[in-house]
């Protein structure tokens, strides 16, 4: 394989410009070129450049900008590096290379400033980070040849650095002009003066400080510096009456955050935040720091983060204003869906429901009657939570059916969710719905859904026997009895159900009356009436969580488009990937009933007459062919044919493919995906017909509002079976160990 190789251009005597934007300038100095590949040695390639410019290779130091990224230069200091540069530039045919002495290094002068301390300012134009899981590093530095290592990849892709936090704070020096400069109103004018402080690097204190005047001093005691500033008679417009440029007070730099406002804050990480949406506040107290020399406390840089979030996102408040014109704009553009929510007394927003057409239909044709009911709080600035009904799909794929977004999980909000579910089904086929026991949800489905059935979730169900039993077993004993109700659930028949709970009743007679209690009728596949296809817990739409997870923070009606957004391109990419398939059923229901068939060869099957057959292997088994049903239970209970049922198909003649639930073909997983979402026009524009309903309803905030501390996190399965609890060594009792042991020896 070829070498790469690219021309450096190296220039040496010239001297760095800022430009406006941020950007480096080279002006001036000499240039020569020289090869060099992955071949060549850094102290050949050092030793060359300074005969070159008769340098001396101890003082000298080599460097180059990203491709693209005229803001930040790299140092070559080794072989990696000189190997590093030459891969960026592996597409060019040169490379820019700066030979800088230790005098060169400082960065230019550009103050004009009478009287100031620009001569302490720095360019401080800081690096943001990379990618933090990437390996090697990068010797980067700033025009004032600040190292700062940053850690990158060698396969990432240069578009992946992320641009600097901020501008320099050279470009702030000049914002003061002196007396008859006039801004726009009293904000500006704060907004330009703290500025100007942090660019020359002096705090500030105000003497009076209104809505038409602004008097400041220095913070220093017996410093000169003084400006003052009013309205202009008859106008808004605020102009610099007086000033007294000159400072005293030498060495009394900028330390502290009392003049960086949170408004201040926000405006310099605004775009950093839009690159990284998780920007912790304690990375902006640390970035603030490194950049600008000023110690902000935690609550400033979280302030400052929230203002920019809404900067970015839209106002929280602004956005439930939003909601009537929202869920008018969902029906009109997806003819079908239902999209509802209330208010409270007071117009505070309550709840909110969205069920998209294109759901709706794809649930009633193409998926078995199976709805997953589950919940997962709201991180964002007023909380709440979405509850969400989900299906599987013909190839036990996540499939998103409706949400809600509601103040907070309650009976009342279940019932209010399941009462729009039922107006938005256009079915009268029994559900069977897979949830907890608790939260109303027993007797509201049952009283919404007739006919339907209630599948108690086996995760609800385990941690509500871990909670019950709390404090009495041993982590070994939990686990086991754990093992033990699992097995029992998905027990097919009556007694294997028995002998599982039995297990449990050795362990404690109180666990098993508790099982007993629980009612198995409706978590043990061995009782339960309705269908619900193996399927055990209700967190089977752990993908639609995903979505919420990453979206949670976005005002209502910003995370709602998100999601719709999320399924809209669900729907297109699983019905363009069915598009080529060629088999009946759907591939994860194909790889199913081959590994049933595989087990054929060792039964026999004794022929009769009617449509009853006895199968004989491991275990005698009766099929009846006319109700698709084996003594095993497994056809039932997966609606696919068991490997007894397929050895009796093979004997009369029939394809297996003619005893399979229709939900499970190609054709069904089709009819789900049939329908699209349309995209939702931007509610900011003013609709083409004006709705006077809507315009006059007014949605405000929910009174909750986030509390102080890192939010609880959503957490899958049984957190307390996990906790091994302490058993002493010496008298053998639980809840204590050995040194803490009251037994006497």
């Amino acid at each position: 394989m070829a070498a790469k190789r690219v021309i450096a251009v190296c220039q040496s005597g010239g001297e760095f410009e800022t430009d406006k934007d941020g950007t480096f300038l080279y002006k001036g100095g000499d240039a020569h070129a020289i090869d060099v590949d992955d071949q060549t040695k850094f102290d050949d390639f050092k030793k060359e450049i300074a005969e070159m410019f008769n340098l001396s290779m101890n003082t000298m130091s080599i460097k180059y900008f990203l491709p693209g990224n005229k803001k930040t230069l790299i140092t070559v200091s080794n072989e990696k590096d000189l190997k590093r540069m030459i891969k960026f530039h592996g597409n060019s045919a040169t490379v820019d290379v700066f030979i800088l002495m230790e005098e060169e290094n400082a960065a230019p002068d550009v103050s004009n400033m009478p009287a100031s301390r620009s001569s302490r300012t720095t360019l401080s134009e800081a690096v943001a980070p990379i990618d933090p899981p990437l390996a090697a590093t990068l010797d980067m530095v700033d025009a004032n040849n600040n190292h700062i290592d940053a850690p990158i990849d060698m396969q990432t892709e240069i578009s992946s650095i992320i641009l600097p936090l901020s501008k320099s704070t050279q470009q702030w020096q000049n914002t003061i002009t002196g007396v008859g400069q006039r801004f726009t109103g009293v904000q500006e004018f704060r907004e330009t003066l703290r500025k100007y402080a942090i660019a020359h690097q002096f705090a500030f204190r105000y003497k009076k400080n209104d809505s038409h005047r602004v008097t400041v001093k220095c913070k220093v005691e017996g410093c000169p510096w003084r400006i003052h500033a009013s309205r202009l008679s008859t106008t808004q417009l605020i102009c610099i009456k007086k000033m007294n440029p000159t400072h005293t007070c030498e060495g009394s730099a900028l330390t502290t955050g009392h003049q960086a406002t949170r408004s201040w804050v926000a405006s310099i990480i605004k775009e950093r935040l839009k690159a990284f949406p998780h920007y912790k506040p304690k990375d902006i107290v640390t970035d603030i720091k490194e950049e600008f020399g000023i110690q902000l406390n935690y609550y400033q840089a979280w302030r400052g983060k929230e203002i920019a979030r809404e900067q970015l996102q839209g106002s929280y408040k602004h956005a439930y204003s939003q909601l009537p014109l929202f869920c008018n704009r969902i029906m009109e553009t997806n003819p079908g869906s239902l999209a509802t929510y209330s208010t409270k007394e007071d117009s505070s927003f309550h709840r909110l429901f969205i069920a998209f057409h294109a759901c709706l239909c794809g649930f009633v044709q193409g998926c078995r009657p199976l709805l997953f009911l589950d919940s997962i709080p709201l991180n964002s600035k007023y909380q709440g939570t979405l509850l969400a009904a989900t299906a599987a799909d013909g190839d036990d794929g996540v499939f998103p059916v409706a949400f809600s977004v509601v103040d907070a999980e309650t009976d009342e909000n279940w019932y209010w969710f399941l009462l729009q579910l039922k107006s938005a089904l256009s079915t009268s086929c029994p559900i069977t719905f897979v949830a907890d026991i608790q939260k109303g949800l027993r007797e509201s489905i049952s009283e919404i859904f007739k006919g339907s059935y209630h599948g108690y979730c086996l995760r609800y169900l385990t941690e509500q026997l871990i909670r019950d039993l709390k404090g009495q077993f041993s982590h070994e004993m939990k686990r086991l009895m754990i093992d033990d109700l699992h097995n029992a659930a998905l027990a097919p028949r009556p007694e294997l159900f028995q002998s599982y709970i039995e297990s449990i009743k050795k362990i404690s007679l109180e666990a098993y009356n508790w099982v007993i209690q629980s009612e198995p009728q409706n978590w043990a596949n061995a009782y339960f009436p309705g269908a619900r296809y193996n399927h055990m817990t209700s967190n089977f739409g752990e993908l639609f969580y995903s979505w919420v997870s990453d979206a949670h923070e976005l005002p209502i009606t910003q995370m709602v488009d998100v999601i719709r957004q999320k399924i809209m391109e669900l729907i297109y990419t699983r019905r363009a990937t069915s598009d080529q398939w060629l088999t009946r059923l759907t591939p994860c229901m194909e790889d199913k009933l081959a590994k049933e068939g595989m087990k054929v060869r060792t039964l026999q099957v004794l022929l009769t007459t009617g449509s009853i057959f006895e199968v004989r292997g491991e275990s005698t088994e009766i099929i009846d062919m006319d109700r698709w049903d084996c003594s095993c239970k497994g056809w039932q209970l997966s609606a696919l044919p068991c490997s007894h049922a397929i050895a009796v198909i093979g004997c009369i003649g029939r394809s297996p493919y003619d005893f399979c639930s229709r939900y499970y073909t190609t054709e069904s997983y089709r009819l789900t995906y049939a329908e699209s979402i349309q995209p939702i026009p931007d509610v900011e524009r003013p609709p083409q017909k004006k709705d006077s309903s809507s315009a006059l309803v007014t949605v405000t905030p929910p009174p909750t509002r986030r509390p102080p501390g890192r939010p609880t996190t959503k957490k899958v399965g049984s957190q307390e079976v996990m906790k091994r609890q302490l058993q002493c060594s010496r008298c053998k009792g639980l809840g204590h160990n050995k040194s803490t042991c009251k037994e006497l020896l």
